[in-house]
């Protein structure tokens, strides 16, 4: 529960080499949070950046950790290892999904889900501007997803997520990709880091609601099609040979067994 010393809500923004993008998602957020009846605290990672990332987000008031460049996966369970809030909200430092997009998957954490994601699929979803080569490869990869490892999930690579904090802490406690001993990095690098965590979620019986929002395609967007294509598929067959190898532990109790209504 929170206490007066925690926040309500964390936001968690993985960010390379984002100077550029960030002012005006920072921006868009803390207009938003005025209005809002809770407390929050913005955390921008800043996963080994080159530029002025770091100092950006530290004059539009955010909290900024920094870390070596080990890629999106490292950088996202960074901050929300770190994050204070009683429920934390990962989304991307050009926010493809808007801030306003928030409250629908907090009702549904209110509702009693443990874990609650974006989705570009579905009824009330929309994407903007996206080049229709990208859909197709991304529905190819989520063939493959649903096939290899995670099922019932028609979109796993939205970065727009909630999560309870004692469910993300358990989590990402347990991911093996992008732990502690994560390799450095070149260059932008987008994983699968989502695929991990949410096998790892159903592994650990935490219900997962999908909530249909609104996305738009990023004109600078980091996304190499075939460098990041190959990276994905890697990463969702290492979480196959993780599990086939025992190297998950799933086993114990989890954190927060709550009934959605």
């Amino acid at each position: 529960m929170t206490t007066n010393n925690e926040p309500f809500l964390s936001i968690v923004i993985p960010a390379y080499n984002e100077e550029r993008r960030l002012p005006a998602t920072l921006a868009a957020i803390k207009a938003f949070l005025v209005n809002e009846p809770y407390t929050a605290e913005v955390i921008v990672v800043d996963d080994g950046s080159e530029d002025r990332t770091a100092e950006v987000a530290e004059a539009a008031g955010a909290t900024v950790l920094r870390c070596e460049h080990r890629g999106k996966g490292f950088a996202v369970r960074t901050g929300a290892l770190a994050a204070r809030g009683d429920i934390i909200l990962l989304c991307d430092a050009d926010l493809a999904t808007p801030i306003e997009e928030w409250p629908r998957l907090r009702a549904a954490i209110e509702r009693g889900y443990p874990i609650a994601i974006g989705s570009r699929e579905g009824i009330g979803a929309s994407r903007e501007g996206e080049p229709w080569y990208r859909h197709v490869m991304g529905r190819v990869f989520n063939w493959i997803i649903r096939l290899v490892a995670l099922r019932g999930i028609n979109d796993t690579q939205c970065g727009f997520k909630a999560l309870r904090r004692a469910v993300a802490r358990d989590l990402f406690q347990r991911v093996r990709i992008y732990g502690d001993d994560a390799p450095i990095v070149r260059g932008a690098a987008v994983t699968a880091y989502d695929v991990e965590l949410l096998f790892l979620a159903q592994r650990r019986g935490y219900a997962i609601c999908e909530i249909p929002v609104k996305w738009r395609y990023g004109t600078e967007t980091k996304v190499n099609p075939l460098r990041d294509s190959w990276r994905n598929l890697r990463d969702v067959l290492r979480v196959r040979i993780n599990d086939l190898c025992g190297k998950y532990d799933v086993t114990s109790t989890p954190i927060e067994e709550v009934a959605p209504r």
